[in-house]
This record gives C-alpha cells, sequence and structure tokens, in this order.
C-alpha cells in the first residue's frame, strides 16, 4: 500500500487463501512501472517467488489504493 501511494498508483491489494497477493493497479505508465519493479521484490519480510501479470481492458477509475481484507 505504502508503494502505491509512493508511486501514485490507484486500486486494491488483498491476500488470497492460498498465500499470494492479488493487486489490481492503474495509474500513469511510468508509475506502473515503478510499481511493478517493486512488486517484484516487495516488502523486506516478504518473499516473491513469482509474479503473473495480466492487463485488463477498460479504466476502473480507483480513486484510492485500499487493502481488502476477507
Amino acid at each position: 500500500m505504502e508503494a502505491a501511494y509512493r508511486f501514485g498508483v490507484k486500486g486494491f491489494v488483498r491476500n488470497k487463501s492460498d498465500g499470494s497477493v492479488y493487486v489490481e493497479a492503474e495509474g500513469m505508465e511510468e508509475n506502473l512501472n515503478l510499481f511493478r519493479q517493486w512488486c517484484r521484490k516487495g516488502p523486506l519480510w516478504a518473499q516473491v517467488n513469482e509474479i503473473e501479470e495480466e492487463e485488463i481492458n477498460g479504466i476502473k477509475d480507483y480513486k484510492s489504493f485500499d487493502i481488502i481484507k476477507h
């Protein structure tokens, strides 16, 4: 969430039951690229093994970046 704020990215993140993390993000392409780079490393305590990326057509016009808890 802090990285999203730092790079001006809007959307959400949520933990999945299998231990992975799901993110939807939108913003300026340069900011998204910086956010992607950060996601490949993750926070200090995280272990990032793999990143799957899918581009979705259409803008959802998120107003903030939120953590969704299930």
